[in-house]
């Protein structure tokens, strides 16, 4: 199994800079979809991803047709306030491969795009009335995490070991 995170045109380098570091703590591969917001040698980006950037497995694409003709019909699923589906509901384990595409701060997913395929779309409850959106870093680790929970988080520690610890 292998999981990826999509960023359209993310914007802000200290997101961006978190999500690589949870891609590179879970194992995950990150893509970005140009333009970025930011240039990839942001001294921003590069403190939230802290030491970790040799860790991540980063695909960059020129836009988000070269990305689509990268996917090939690869299962996608579009995370935006804008769907009728909760991101829980999907079983992502019965999937050898999942694509969760998030869209940039601002202005999230283009609509068009989104109303083009619509049945990939999951979202995160919450409050659309007081709140316009989540954290993008935040979103990503919520559904993320329930990806890798079905998945029964394949080739993660799932107990932390001390160097010291002896086990009798």
């Amino acid at each position: 199994m292998k999981n990826h995170i999509v960023l359209f045109e993310p914007q802000i380098p200290a997101n961006t800079g978190n999500i690589s570091r949870t891609c590179a703590g879970t194992d995950t591969h990150l893509h970005l979809i140009r333009p970025l917001g930011f240039k990839t040698d942001d001294k921003h980006l590069k403190r939230a991803g802290l030491d970790y950037w040799q860790h991540v497995d980063i695909t960059y694409h020129e836009n988000l047709e070269a990305f689509m003709n990268f996917l090939d019909g690869r299962p996608l699923f579009l995370v935006s306030k804008f769907a009728n589906k909760v991101y829980s509901d999907v079983d992502y384990a019965s999937l050898d491969e999942v694509f969760l595409m998030f869209g940039k701060e601002t202005t999230g997913l283009p609509e068009t795009f989104m109303r083009e395929h619509a049945e990939k779309a999951i979202r995160l409850p919450m409050d659309d009335q007081h709140v316009r959106s989540l954290n993008l870093s935040n979103a990503v680790s919520i559904v993320l995490y329930e990806v890798l929970r079905q998945q029964k988080f394949p080739n993660l520690e799932l107990q932390h070991h001390y160097e010291n610890d002896k086990i009798d």
